[in-house]
């Protein structure tokens, strides 16, 4: 992530519409995987930066974070303790295995992400469930793609394709925001005519950022199950899924 980005990644993670939703939307997700372990579940969230996601996770039991940039951990207050510095490889040997694991925009940052995903199932419980959420579709990279440093965004066939060969089980993909996909065509476009430095985000107007999000969680609701969108989730166990 650019440095600038990082910068007011905090502010936009609490308060810009996108991140409200999607924080939603994966809750409602996870908390219907833990239904039968909700309150004293293990949850893993690799990639946890300065462990934002920690404070509406803790409900569901007990969260642990893994994140490279030891930079991020330094920022995360109460959290740091529960976050370790490092990758996940087979250096990182929790005590004990997890119900859940957490990918979230994490591997369209890697080349060939098989080693991290096929780590995460060595660590999962036989019934436990690994949610990844990437980029959808490389005909719509924009110049936000570019401040983030991904190198890829995925379709849904390609991160099956993905989990399969790290030795998982897909049990679901589903896309998200499709209403995004036009404007960030438009902005494509754009490109073509105008060239143009990325910008980072900021928090809309709060009449604007409030109406986007209202939109964006009927759409989930109403529209979740067009095959197209901005952002795509996949739901994944073990080879040998229980339950």
């Amino acid at each position: 992530m650019d440095a600038s980005y990082a910068d007011v990644y905090p502010e936009l993670y609490k308060h810009h519409w996108w991140w409200r939703v999607r924080e939603e939307i994966l809750l409602r997700k996870i908390g219907g995987l833990l239904i039968d372990v909700s309150g004293h579940a293990r949850i893993l969230d690799v990639g946890c930066g300065a462990g934002l996601f920690f404070d509406a996770l803790e409900h569901l039991g007990h969260v642990e974070g893994i994140e490279s940039d030891a930079s991020a951990i330094t920022r995360a207050g109460r959290w740091g303790s529960r976050i370790v510095a490092g990758e996940l490889d087979a250096s990182y040997r929790p005590t004990q295995p997890f119900d859940l694991i957490l990918m979230l925009d994490v591997i369209e940052h890697i080349h060939d992400p098989t080693h991290l995903l096929r780590r995460a199932g060595e660590i999962l419980n036989p019934s436990g469930r690994i949610v990844v959420t990437v980029p959808a579709f490389d005909w719509i990279w924009t110049p936000h793609d570019d401040i983030n440093y991904r190198v890829r965004r995925y379709t849904a066939g390609q991160l099956r394709s993905t989990m399969d060969r790290a030795g998982l089980v897909t049990l679901e993909t589903r896309y998200l925001f499709q209403s995004l996909v036009g404007p960030k065509l438009l902005i494509r476009a754009k490109e073509a005519l105008i060239s143009t430095r990325p910008r980072v985000p900021q928090v809309p107007a709060p009449a604007w950022n409030a109406g986007l999000r209202v939109w964006c969680r009927a759409e989930y609701l109403l529209a979740g199950w067009l095959p197209f969108g901005n952002s795509l989730m996949a739901v994944a166990t073990g080879a040998n899924p229980r339950g």
